[in-house]
């Protein structure tokens, strides 16, 4: 296990007033990334709740410039800009994309395999609420099992595990991937400011928990991504080159039910599908540990 220590700068870059709901993920953890990234960054954001969360032009809470890009075009987009910052001899300007699950585990992944098989000097993150949470709480493909979405009810929930995208980008071999969350400041904010300081493509997946998607109270948005970290639902890692993979915080195995159960999403399961979910995480679980050890 590697300990992490960092320095939390009070400087606040993002602004109030933004149009996130209250206690969103998404939002929490672009306020703590841009602690770490610092004002010498340009946001690219393609559609996804952070394009409406920023606010109406021309205002903007994020603090820094930000580029709006077509759903499936962050990689692609930040690649350029990258190139256009390089060509100007802005070397010291971080690139940052900024996505959600629907634009990187769907509709954006064919940009984001290209910029990774190129090893673009971006650093990639997708905030995951695990659903196209802006457009009304659609399944994508980091949904869970047994999920439901407005498109898969009751009677038919999300049925196919969610996608596996740190191990997506680490086959790519690039030089850095990691998983991070708002419930734990200080590892994300070690990991963003370690990103920041690796040259070639660097992808981060943040858990972020969504109140009306999740069905929750907001106050305990913290506390159900913290969790899914103990519960080892969103284990906490991070690789290197692809190859090199390990634990960041401590994962005590705590059960999956009092995750499961404080979400209404999650309200329709039996206890034996909640066997089957606690099956999941600890299968799971022991391939991360063939990982990390091997």
């Amino acid at each position: 296990m590697s300990q992490m220590v960092y320095d939390v700068s009070p400087e606040e870059i993002m602004s109030p007033g933004h149009l996130g709901c209250g206690a969103c993920g998404a939002t929490l953890s672009m306020r703590l990334a841009l602690k770490a990234l610092g004002r010498k960054t340009v946001l690219v954001v393609p559609a996804c709740c952070w394009s409406v969360i920023d606010g109406p032009a021309p205002f903007s809470a994020a603090g820094v410039p930000v580029m709006h890009t077509p759903f499936a075009s962050a990689a692609a987009a930040a690649s350029g800009v990258r190139a256009a910052l390089d060509v100007k001899g802005e070397y010291d300007t971080t690139v940052c994309a900024w996505a959600g699950d629907g634009g990187t585990f769907d509709i954006g992944i064919q940009a984001l395999s290209a910029a990774a098989e190129r090893n673009e000097n971006i650093l990639y993150v997708c905030y995951d609420n695990e659903a196209y949470m802006n457009t009304g709480i659609q399944r994508s493909s980091a949904t869970p099992w047994g999920a439901w979405t407005t498109t898969t009810p009751v009677e038919q929930p999300q049925s196919n595990p969610k996608k596996d995208v740190v191990a997506i980008l680490a086959a790519h071999r690039i030089p850095y991937a990691a998983t991070a969350t708002p419930a734990y400041p200080l590892d994300l904010l070690a990991k963003v400011k370690k990103a920041k300081a690796i040259k070639g493509t660097r992808f981060l997946h943040i858990l972020a928990p969504c109140p009306p998607g999740w069905k929750f109270s907001d106050e305990r948005a913290l506390e159900l991504a913290r969790l899914a970290v103990r519960s080892r639902v969103f284990p906490l890692l991070e690789v290197e080159d692809g190859l090199h993979w390990r634990f960041t915080v401590d994962h005590p195995g705590d059960p999956v039910e009092p995750y499961i159960r404080a979400q209404g999403r999650f309200r329709h399961l039996s206890e034996e599908q909640l066997v089957i979910v606690q099956e999941r995480v600890d299968a799971r679980w022991g391939e991360l540990l063939h990982r990390v050890v091997g």
